[in-house]
């Protein structure tokens, strides 16, 4: 299989990036959500283990919207498609680490590891659409930690933004690809 095959493949089959930005968006929601109403220990922990649960729940979501979920088995680009998604969990120690120095920088430090997972995506997917994503997250992640230290939720309110409007964006343009 080429690589655009290949891209055009991931794109059709994962809509886009849309089901794992829309799970994303609502996991941030959620935890955006416990912040401001219930408490700010248990949206540490829904974000944690949202965060663990973006992948088999974005395949749930794609199975039952009737895509196929996977790429073929020859397809190159699975295999660095679905490693990506683990270093969200994995950096969460780096997140751990900023929030100890400032409880406020949870969010945007969180923003900054989201922004920059999506790197690797653009050529997943051949979309430049993630660029901007990764931009976005990144540069407000990092303008709240550094000009807005007491920001509290509102780079999980950022991100959620972000995240479905991207989503609906990447939906739309694999759809135009998809028609005849």
């Amino acid at each position: 299989m080429n690589i655009k095959n290949a891209q055009q493949e991931m794109r059709g089959n994962f809509l886009g990036g849309f089901t794992g930005q829309l799970v994303s968006g609502m996991i941030w929601l959620a935890s955006a959500s416990y912040r401001l109403w219930i408490s700010p220990r248990y949206a540490l922990g829904v974000l944690l283990f949202g965060s663990m649960a973006i992948f088999p729940l974005t395949q749930l979501v794609l199975r039952l919207l009737g895509r196929s979920a996977e790429a073929g088995p020859s397809h190159h680009l699975w295999s660095p498609g679905s490693q990506t998604g683990f270093t969200i969990s994995i950096n969460f120690l780096h997140v751990g680490a900023a929030a100890l120095y400032n409880k406020d920088w949870f969010y945007p430090a969180k923003m900054i590891i989201f922004g920059a997972h999506y790197l690797p995506f653009i050529t997943i997917y051949d979309m430049e659409l993630f660029a901007i994503l990764a931009g976005l997250l990144v540069t407000a992640g990092t303008g709240l930690a550094f000009y807005f230290p007491s920001s509290d939720s509102i780079g999980a309110w950022i991100t959620v933004l972000v995240l479905l409007i991207i989503a609906f964006i990447g939906r739309t343009d694999v759809r135009n690809e998809e028609k005849p």
